[in-house]
């Protein structure tokens, strides 16, 4: 396959309520989503509509956003900062012990392995600026109808704020979406899945160790390693069934599964 160019990253500043919180380095896409996504997986906001108005400036490399309530900018950047293992040196205010308190994932949906297996394929079919460039991080939803929505970036966190984003400005029923990513879920990964209620992740890599842990407390779902016919189920929580049983044999993780 010819590759048409490098994939593009651009250094854009976040500005809340008049105050530059930091630069982020994001492709110039979906730019909406990530803005309501990554206010959201770090506690700035709790809803869409917590949020006033955003103002995107590619030309000057800014996004402003005003709230619909003031925050406490001293008190919100005295925290703790806990550099994330992510493209690029990602920074985030959450630390383990404030992710063990989200609530427990509770989704009655079930699955087939199978049916993840044919919806990563689909995935990374339609997964237009990776297979333009080689380059790019992914993240999709499923909904309950099968329907497929992507969101790519150059890092695979921004990629998963911007479909978190995405889900937030539709109002979509968190408890009836799948989440894959075609990053490595660790643990500030799966930290913002959690936070937003995905039932279920599912990655074409690995997960952490940290991140297992804290999906089994959290009661959610982690498959990893979706390749044509490869999967390792790291949680079991009754959503995922192995059909593939006979032809198939599905690797479980050692450390921290429920096996």
């Amino acid at each position: 396959m010819n590759r048409k160019g490098c994939p593009d990253e651009y250094p854009i500043s976040l500005i809340i309520n008049g105050y530059e919180m930091a630069v982020f380095q994001l492709t110039k896409y979906d730019l909406e989503d990530w803005t309501y996504g990554y206010l959201f997986s770090e506690g700035f906001i709790q809803n869409a509509w917590d949020i006033e108005s955003i103002v995107i400036n590619e030309e000057m490399g800014s996004i402003h956003v005003s709230l619909c309530s003031d925050f406490d900018e001293e008190q919100v950047f005295s925290k703790k900062k806990h550099y994330t293992a992510g493209c690029g040196r990602g920074v985030t205010f959450f630390s383990m012990t404030d992710v063990k308190s989200f609530d427990r994932i509770i989704s009655n949906q079930t699955y087939t392995l199978s049916y993840l297996l044919k919806k990563r394929s689909e995935f990374a079919q339609k997964s237009d600026l990776y297979l333009e460039t080689g380059g790019m991080h992914g993240a999709c939803i499923i909904d309950e109808d099968g329907r497929l929505t992507i969101r790519e970036d150059i890092g695979r966190h921004n990629a998963v704020d911007k479909i978190i984003g995405h889900c937030l400005r539709k109002r979509l029923h968190r408890e009836r979406l799948i989440l894959l990513t075609t990053g490595r879920v660790s643990y500030e990964m799966l930290s913002k899945a959690a936070k937003f209620g995905f039932p279920v992740i599912g990655s074409r890599t690995a997960a952490t160790k940290q991140a297992v842990q804290l999906a089994k407390f959290l009661n959610i779902e982690v498959i990893g390693y979706l390749r044509g016919k490869m999967a390792t189920i790291y949680t079991i929580t009754g959503r995922v069934t192995n059909d593939l049983a006979a032809e198939l044999p599905v690797e479980r993780s050692i450390e921290g599964g429920n096996s």
